[in-house]
């Protein structure tokens, strides 16, 4: 059996679609390009497909991962290829490399998000970040299907700045912030942090904001950064003896 695991990004209008759309969408893929599955056994067998930190819907998102079992070896390369022209524009595959072990999902420990503020002036977000960064605990809550959770939105953030001063969108004002999240169970997501900076800031955005993951993956605690969840796979390729 091999086992793959694919990034792909999700974009433009189709960032509304949910989690579910997306597995529908994918898996048509997988059947109209003839990839060779390993299926489950039992009574209904399905295809073996793990999907890992999947984005909230209505978020854009370039880092989105998840794995596949093949029962035949393929060339990753030519089945990236094969699976993006599957799939509809807008969801699109990145990279496919091979899995050399390891669990996938825990390689992914934090994201950076880009959140753009349409109307909100640098100076704005600026007062609010420096408010939110400076209070111990900001509790938010949201609905789930669980029913109603309180969320630490602070303890979640690893880093929140505006990062792109003068920024307009047409004739507004349009502050971007870079916000780093750990992945916390239950999951803190880029609009728990914008409501937390509502209570403490007062950064009330005049049109809803434009969310989009750049990364997610591994957290080195001394630099701060994030980085690929997939190198791993990478560099073991790149220590294979040559034939």
């Amino acid at each position: 059996m091999q086992r793959l695991r694919v990034r792909y990004a999700k974009r433009g209008r189709l960032r509304f679609s949910s989690h579910r759309d997306f597995q529908r969408a994918f898996e048509r893929a997988l059947r109209r390009s003839a990839v060779p599955m390993a299926y489950s056994a039992g009574f209904n067998p399905h295809p073996k497909v793990s999907y890992a930190g999947a984005a909230p819907t209505g978020v854009a998102s370039e880092a989105e991962y998840l794995e596949i079992a093949l029962s035949q070896r393929c060339d990753p390369d030519r089945l990236r290829a094969a699976l993006d022209d599957s799939l509809p524009p807008d969801l699109d595959i990145l990279e496919i490399v091979e899995s050399r072990g390891g669990n996938l999902a825990e390689r992914l420990q934090a994201s950076v998000w880009q959140i753009c503020l349409a109307g909100v002036s640098d100076a704005d977000a600026e007062a609010a970040v420096s408010a939110f960064l400076a209070t111990p605990a900001v509790e938010v809550s949201r609905m789930t299907k669980n029913g109603l959770r309180v969320f630490d939105t602070r303890a979640a953030v690893l880093d929140l700045q505006v990062t792109k001063c003068g920024a307009t969108a047409g004739e507004q004002p349009c502050a971007i912030l870079r916000l780093v999240v750990r992945h916390l169970t239950p999951a803190v997501r880029p609009d728990d942090v914008l409501a937390g900076l509502r209570q403490i800031g007062d950064l009330a955005p005049p049109v809803t904001p434009a969310v989009t993951r750049l990364a997610q993956g591994p957290r080195d605690e001394r630099s701060g950064a994030v980085s690929d969840p997939l190198a791993p796979d990478r560099d073991a390729i790149d220590r294979l003896p040559s034939a």
